[in-house]
């Protein structure tokens, strides 16, 4: 049996953070493996990338979720208790709930959404001086997803929520401020929502059919049970933050249109192209890092063993950009999607498996729609200038953003 290499560090953790995305495909790298054994946050971890990896990784009858991601996660991030670290009836029956809100007509309707809020904003541009495109989005995206949730969202309360969910997903891998801004963040957001479920339990607040909220309120849990309120409120927000989080990737779609300006002509009314284009985006720029889940029980792979309890990460973002899947994976190149089948183990900016019965996430098909309708948009809706502005994008940075946000200046109407 062959052994795991080990990383020299006692305990690897302010690297991870030093080196972000890099830190397990640098570290694989070196010891030329896609495997190796290091500690975080002086837990012994296991980490891996490739396909072959994440094939293993999303395999329930070897690996669970519970107890796998840090406490400061949960805290931040997912909520306690959501669907993230569940497993098997549990998990099944939870994923279930959220897969039944994910038809195509729903999504659809999320994007028309999304469509109209842009459409609205277009005015104040025109009026103004530079917008920040990572703020705008954001606040489309959470008018939006909140008006398709069947949560209601006054006006002024736009800018505080959408702010109280950035800090959120900014929270989970840092230290200091922004971690305790996100931990105050999921705090006043789960009292919230939790709020509206039991409005929504009680009729003060109706909920249309189908509806995200409607859908949480009235679910029952593997023992036939309703969900606790403040679970209820997790899962809420796991509609909710996920659905704002993707301003991330219409950011760099947009840096994407900046940087390859022939892309720009090719997806214009081309929908085959702008779904290439949408999911190179995917492949080539940071979003989520790694996955965690923990061995269920003892058992060799690879010639490797693997022992019960063992937190293992997958490297998300090091298999969406290894040489043997991707060919010049640091090149930006749309076009190795043409004709692609959709292989559940090699694209992984959300997880990857299967979307029904596994830990892919949820909201996949809405990224991908939202994203395509943000590209028609920029490309088809609007005309504008990108002014001088810091758009270097640091993968020592989690969650990834580059400085600026994303300027934008001399916005007119073209269609």
């Amino acid at each position: 049996m062959s052994s795991i290499p080990v990383d020299r560090s006692p305990d690897s953790t302010l690297a991870f953070l030093r080196d972000g995305y890099r830190f397990i495909g640098d570290r694989c790298d070196r010891y030329g493996s896609d495997i190796f054994q290091t500690r975080l946050l002086l837990v012994p971890t296991i980490c891996l990338r490739g396909r072959p990896a994440a094939e293993l990784f999303y395999d329930n009858d070897r690996f669970r979720r519970r107890g796998a991601m840090p406490m400061r996660g949960q805290r931040t991030l997912t909520g306690v208790g959501g669907v993230q670290g569940l497993d098997d009836a549990q998990h099944r029956v939870r994923k279930a709930m959220l897969m039944s809100i994910m038809t195509p007509a729903a999504i659809r309707q999320l994007g028309q959404l999304f469509d109209d809020e842009w459409r609205a904003r277009i005015p104040s541009w025109e009026r103004s001086g530079p917008a920040v495109l990572y703020d705008e989005v954001a606040r489309m995206l959470t008018r939006a997803v909140c008006a398709w949730a069947g949560v209601p969202l006054a006006d002024s309360d736009v800018a505080r929520w959408t702010a109280e969910l950035h800090a959120m997903i900014e929270a989970s891998a840092v230290l200091g401020p922004r971690h305790w801004r996100g931990r105050l963040a999921r705090r006043r957001a789960e009292r919230w929502a939790g709020e509206v479920v039991d409005r929504a339990r009680a009729g003060a607040l109706p909920a249309p059919e189908g509806s995200a909220l409607r859908v949480i309120a009235e679910h029952r849990d593997d023992r036939d049970r309703p969900l606790p309120r403040r679970i209820a409120a997790v899962e809420l927000l796991n509609v909710l933050r996920p659905t704002v989080a993707v301003d991330r990737f219409v950011v760099f779609a947009a840096l994407a249109l900046h940087d390859h300006p022939q892309w720009r002509e090719r997806v214009r009314g081309d929908e085959p192209a702008t779904e290439t284009f949408v999911q190179e985006v995917r492949r080539y720029y940071p979003f989520f890092s790694v996955a965690a889940a923990r061995v269920r029980r003892s058992f060799e792979w690879a010639g490797h063993h693997f022992p019960q309890g063992r937190r293992v990460l997958l490297d998300l973002y090091g298999t969406n950009h290894h040489p043997e899947l991707w060919p010049g994976p640091e090149q930006f190149r749309p076009d190795r999607f043409v004709g692609w089948r959709g292989d559940p183990f090699t694209l992984v900016p959300q997880g990857g498996g299967d979307h029904l019965t596994g830990h892919r996430c949820a909201g996949e098909w809405i990224t991908v729609e939202l994203m395509k309708r943000a590209v028609t948009n920029l490309t088809t809706t609007i005309s504008y200038r990108v002014p001088p502005q810091d758009l270097a994008l640091s993968l020592r940075r989690l969650p990834a953003l580059p400085p600026s946000g994303f300027l934008i200046d001399g916005v007119r109407r073209i269609a």
